[in-house]
C-alpha cells in the first residue's frame, strides 16, 4: 500500500464509493463553499464536523470529504473514523475531485 492510498487518496476506492452512492461533504468554510463547489455536495466545515456525526451516520452512505487541498479533509476523515464511521475517504481538493466525477 502506497502512502497516498494510506492517506485516503486511492482513486479506485473513491470511484467505488461514488458508485455506491457516496455523499460528498465539503469541509471548507461557508464562504469558500459559496465561491465554488461540487454540485450536490454538502458543506460541513471541518471545525463543525464533530457536531454532525449523528447526521452523517444517519445518511448511511459512504462519505467522501473534500476541501481546498485535502488537508482539512484529512482532519475530518480522522474525526469521523474515530467516531466509528468506516466508509470515509479523503477526496482531496474539491476541484480535482470534481474532475474525477
Amino acid at each position: 500500500m502506497g502512502i497516498l492510498s494510506w492517506l485516503g487518496f486511492g482513486n479506485n476506492s473513491i470511484k467505488q464509493a461514488i458508485e455506491a452512492g457516496a455523499v460528498i461533504i465539503d469541509v471548507r468554510t461557508p464562504h469558500e463553499f459559496d465561491q465554488g463547489k461540487i454540485p450536490g455536495s454538502i458543506n460541513i466545515p471541518v471545525d463543525r464536523i464533530s457536531t454532525q456525526i449523528d447526521r452523517i451516520q444517519k445518511m448511511n452512505k459512504p462519505v467522501i470529504l473534500c476541501c481546498a487541498s485535502g488537508m482539512r479533509a484529512g482532519i475530518a476523515k480522522s474525526t469521523l473514523k474515530r467516531a466509528g464511521i468506516k466508509d470515509v475517504y479523503n477526496g482531496g481538493g474539491w476541484q480535482s475531485l470534481l474532475r474525477k466525477l
